[in-house]
């Protein structure tokens, strides 16, 4: 019995590892793609669409052209200057012709008719309604008919009276910041989640590998912040955070006054405590401020009462880049943490796993029986 044991244990690290290089390839397929500039995620405004009475050289910002210019010449034809003139991209303005001396203007059809109208015209209502009859269409029918092909904005269309509604109103906007030597690649398959779940407002940032402070990289977060909450108008964000990203996002919570805008942090594989693996690594500043006992571990350490943040902390036992794993739990007693335990998934897998991606959608869900105390769960 206890050899079935023992063969369990293998049998899971196995598994673990396998699905962590499996997940390294796809994202070195998916990480050059992470560099590009990330889409705002809120609409632009757009423009009113074109009505009958406007002009559309007037909207394309095009001056119309008219057809006769100081460039004729005395013996160019009508239809020469017609052919010159109809280029594509000018719009023709039709003046009337030059008069000949000798010759009176002939009026037109419809100026004769008038005329003829008001010279003699007739005493009985009756006859006269038979000549209005009898004339082309008047002027208020054909008024009456070019509404139809005008865009309809009368208060039978609902949205030309009423915003556009925001279903989105319940959640802040989400950040997700990666971790060391990564970008927000990392978060694909975790925001696809979240957007298919209702989110709308979803920001990926990057930090350059050159990023040598914990402190420099929270305070340009603190930047990102501001703008966020500025374009959105949003007063307070979200925040997911791996491995490194967890770091830096809880230093500017919990350090340089975040939790005025901070609703939730969500790390993933976050070594709240320090850990000690690859010393090699401990040549790059950054890393060494990951170690346990480092000047920025110690700082995180300190009180830090009034913090208005809640705290989630998501941990697997077999995060291979945590050591010891527990160093991913958050246990301050000055902060409203929860620790989820995840059991059989690497370090890699927490950003892209199903279960850690459910476990994060309600982390941002609002919680109002959270007591602050430090809790603890499983997710298998």
């Amino acid at each position: 019995m206890r050899s079935l044991c023992d063969l369990r244990i293998p049998g899971t690290v196995l598994r673990a590892t396998a699905l962590e290089l499996a997940i390294l390839a796809g994202h070195a397929l998916l990480y050059p793609s992470g560099f590009a500039p990330e889409r705002s995620g809120i609409p632009s405004p757009q423009k009113p669409p074109t009505t009958c009475d406007e002009d559309p050289s007037e909207l394309q910002g095009e001056r119309p052209t008219a057809r006769h210019t100081g460039t004729d010449k005395p013996g160019d034809s009508r239809d020469s200057r017609d052919s010159r003139d109809s280029r594509p991209g000018t719009l023709r303005v039709d003046r009337p012709r030059p008069l000949d001396a000798g010759k009176a203007p002939r009026p037109r059809q419809g100026a004769r008719q008038g005329a003829r109208q008001k010279q003699a015209p007739h005493p009985d209502r009756r006859s006269g309604a038979a000549n209005r009859t009898a004339s082309p269409a008047p002027a208020p029918e054909r008024a009456s008919r070019q509404p139809r092909n005008r865009t309809h904005t009368g208060p039978q269309s609902p949205t030309a009276t009423q915003p556009p509604e925001r279903p989105d109103q319940e959640h802040p906007p989400v950040i997700m910041l990666h971790g060391f030597a990564d970008n927000r690649s990392v978060f694909v398959l975790l925001r696809r989640s979240l957007a298919r779940h209702g989110w709308h407002h979803l920001e990926c940032l990057n930090y350059s590998l050159l990023t040598c402070d914990i402190r420099a990289a929270a305070d340009l977060l603190g930047r990102h912040v501001e703008e966020i909450c500025e374009r959105t108008g949003q007063p307070r964000v979200d925040i997911v955070g791996h491995s490194l990203g967890g770091l830096i996002a809880r230093y500017y919570t919990q350090c340089l006054g975040g939790d005025l805008r901070v609703r939730t942090l969500v790390t993933l594989g976050t070594p709240h405590a320090g850990t000690t693996v690859i010393p090699l690594a401990s040549a790059h500043p950054i890393v060494r401020q990951m170690r346990p006992g480092s000047s920025v571990i110690e700082e995180l350490g300190r009180p830090a009462p009034g913090c208005r943040t809640r705290f989630v902390s998501f941990w697997s036992d077999l995060d291979q880049l945590m050591t010891p794993v527990e160093t991913a739990r958050l246990d301050h007693p000055d902060l409203l943490a929860t620790n989820v335990q995840i059991s059989g998934v690497g370090h890699l897998a927490l950003p892209v796993h199903p279960a850690v991606a459910a476990g994060v959608r309600r982390a941002l869900e609002p919680d109002k029986s959270c007591t602050g105390s430090s809790d603890s769960a499983s997710v298998a």
